[in-house]
């Protein structure tokens, strides 16, 4: 485009963005799932006599403008009295057995079932947890705090878990495996949820309906303006449905030109996750805490939740020792 070959206009720009951007994530996919280190080591730097206050680098744009999102969007999360998994559904095929690069043992295994999370004891029990737990490599829970992190022990460690950003990478794993598959269960409503909504938007999500039943959300075009929204992905259990085809409206209407249909299918389950997921504030009891630690060390890439952000941090002992004196 430029006399001094300066600029270069693609023929096609979607398709080279598709071939770097898919090239990039295979790079990180193959890296395997990996602990925070730098976190973690900042904060222990701060700990120590005369350090400055640990900063923690925050958030970037993006990931600021998503969390403004999360919180203003009112959710309400999954219906704490009532049994999430309404309709019957078969476990989810978590992917061939394979031995990742870390060493995580991955195996076949059902999706992360949360069951009914009425208010419970957040503590892991007063019993020592089992020698094996200790042995793998996110441990045993042995508490929850704020109602949003869980603190395992492994031998030698001690593991954070961020449960709400964990269990959404899960549940997005789930659905591409369950999308791969073609079987993604969904529940019928019992009445439509009516969606109203810019008549462009309606437009974009009756155009991509198709697209959508593929994750189990069946709806259609009901007058100028709005959807009727008829089912609904079974493992998401009680989601703000609302607010969800509003979030995948625009999702489509930001990438619906330049994005591959894989990248598409991608932001879709990311956004259907983060409605499906365990929610911050939520108390869980001992057997589900270490469901979900569990379930993240047989699930490539759970180190990192579907926004780039860590999903859990480990503090080595040595380190621990360190800051008391005892080395």
């Amino acid at each position: 485009v430029h006399p001094a070959k300066a600029d270069v206009r693609f023929r096609d720009p979607g398709l080279v963005r598709g071939l770097i951007v898919g090239a990039i994530r295979e790079a990180l996919a193959g890296a395997g799932i990996r602990a925070a280190t730098s976190g973690a080591a900042g904060m222990m730097a701060a700990f120590r006599p005369g350090a400055a206050p640990y900063a923690h680098p925050g958030p970037t744009a993006g990931h600021r403008s998503y969390e403004a999102a999360y919180h203003a969007s009112g959710f309400s999360g999954f219906d704490h009295g009532s049994n999430l998994a309404r309709s019957p559904q078969r476990p989810l095929d978590m992917g061939d057995a394979r031995q990742p690069r870390n060493g995580f043992a991955e195996s076949e295994q059902a999706a992360f079932d949360t069951g009914p999370l009425a208010s419970a004891d957040a503590r892991a029990g007063t019993a020592e947890p089992p020698e094996a737990l200790l042995g793998l490599a996110l441990g045993a829970a042995r508490a929850q705090v704020h109602e949003n992190y869980i603190v395992a022990q492994t031998r030698d460690s001690l593991v954070i878990v961020d449960q709400h950003a964990a269990h959404e990478r899960l549940v997005y794993e789930a659905l591409k495996n369950a999308l791969h598959s073609r079987a993604v269960p969904s529940q019928m409503l019992l009445l439509p949820e009516i969606v109203d909504l810019p008549e462009e938007d309606a437009e974009r999500l009756a155009m991509h309906s198709g697209t959508l039943a593929k994750f189990g959300l069946g709806l259609e075009r009901f007058g100028p303006g709005a959807v009727a929204v008829r089912e609904t992905p079974s493992m998401l259990g009680e989601t703000n449905v609302q607010q969800l085809v509003r979030d995948l409206a625009d999702e489509i209407a930001d990438n619906d030109t330049v994005e591959t249909l894989k990248e598409r299918l991608d932001r879709i389950a990311a956004t259907m996750a983060c409605h499906g997921s365990v929610r911050s504030g939520r108390m869980l009891k001992a057997e589900e805490m270490n469901a979900l630690l569990r379930q993240m060390e047989a699930t490539p890439g759970s180190g990192t939740c579907n926004h780039g952000r860590p999903t859990y941090i480990e503090l080595k002992l040595a380190d621990i020792e360190r800051l008391f004196g005892r080395r």
